[in-house]
């Protein structure tokens, strides 16, 4: 009897350890492949000899990657603690909502008194939405109207019942909101290492916003800098996959301004944003530890500062 009572007993704790052990598998391997970030995205079926093509559909297959695995706003366990991702992904958001803007009010109209392309403005009022929204509606069934608004645009492209305008005064448009986006990450990052300074912003709107100088209050706890790190890369993802499909799509203006070999430049700075440290530290400059915040400075403010010099060169005779 004892002996059985034992057997039973050393049977379930098997049980239980399989179960456990199955759980943990689960867990694992559900983290792994909800923490992997995005690969490069190729237009092997875009049709590249429509102007605008490249980047309508860059920019569709963004929200596409998003929809698949919108992290945010979730609430089920055990995705709903990873933190990484999330703000990769609200990174790659900023760049797709300045992108599609400026599609909106500039690259599909000949003049600004133009009517603004339906399909071009149901896409950026559906990327509007509030990305941390889970129901009533979900962020993700925002995205796939993103998606089917941008598909039409493209197919209407196709047949030129929809205009794309790669004019020197658009790109500028667009570099200019690329360089507001990239001086309000860089100031975040530079200034990672500290909880709560008094910063010399390099964000055009902060500094219109401060009325001091450009002084801004830059808040970043240090529990927050992986995230902080992590939406930088995102943006950093974003602007790459965009400047490819820049470089497709406005090739006879950057030929004609001497810029092809800056925005390869641009290209190679924003590719070196993607490196993958086993831990995000913060450490002081006479530290053991790396600051991945600075490292990935580094290079992103390098990529900043080349987009401006694009600017100088596109507005130059």
């Amino acid at each position: 009897m004892e002996e059985n009572a034992k057997g039973r007993k050393s049977k379930k704790r098997a049980l239980i350890a399989v179960l456990l052990g199955i759980v943990l598998l689960f867990v694992v391997i559900v983290m792994i492949i909800n923490s992997t970030k995005p690969g490069g995205i190729a237009l092997t079926d875009a049709d590249t000899r429509a102007k605008g093509a490249a980047f309508v559909r860059t920019n569709q297959i963004l929200i596409q990657q998003m929809t698949e695995k919108w992290l945010p706003n979730d609430i089920f366990w055990p995705t709903v603690f990873l933190d990484n991702i999330p703000n990769f992904q609200i990174g790659e958001l900023e760049v797709v909502r300045y992108n599609i803007r400026v599609l909106r009010d500039n690259l599909s109209r000949m003049r600004t008194t133009d009517k603004l392309d339906p399909l071009a403005e149901e896409a950026f009022t559906a990327l509007s939405n509030d990305p941390y929204k889970w129901w009533f509606p979900s962020a993700e069934s925002k995205w796939k109207q993103a998606e089917k608004s941008l598909k039409a645009y493209y197919d209407r492209l196709l047949t030129g019942k929809s205009a794309f305008y790669p004019r020197a005064d658009n790109l500028v448009e667009l570099l200019n909101q690329y360089a507001s986006l990239m001086g309000g990450v860089n100031t975040r990052l530079i200034n990672a290492p500290h909880d709560l300074n008094r910063v010399l912003t390099e964000d055009e709107d902060s500094k219109e916003r401060s009325r001091e100088g450009g002084m801004v209050d830059t808040y970043i706890p240090w529990y927050q800098v992986d995230n902080n790190f992590y939406y930088a890369q995102g943006v950093a993802y974003a602007l790459h996959q965009s400047f490819k499909a820049i470089r497709i799509d406005f090739i006879d203006i950057l030929r004609d301004k001497n810029s092809v070999n800056l925005v390869d430049k641009i290209l190679e700075n924003l590719k070196r944003c993607d490196f993958e440290p086993l831990i995000v530290f913060n450490g002081d400059p006479d530290s053991i530890f790396a600051n991945h915040s600075l490292n990935l400075s580094g290079v992103f403010n390098d990529a900043r500062q080349k987009v401006n010099s694009l600017i100088v060169a596109l507005m130059q005779g």
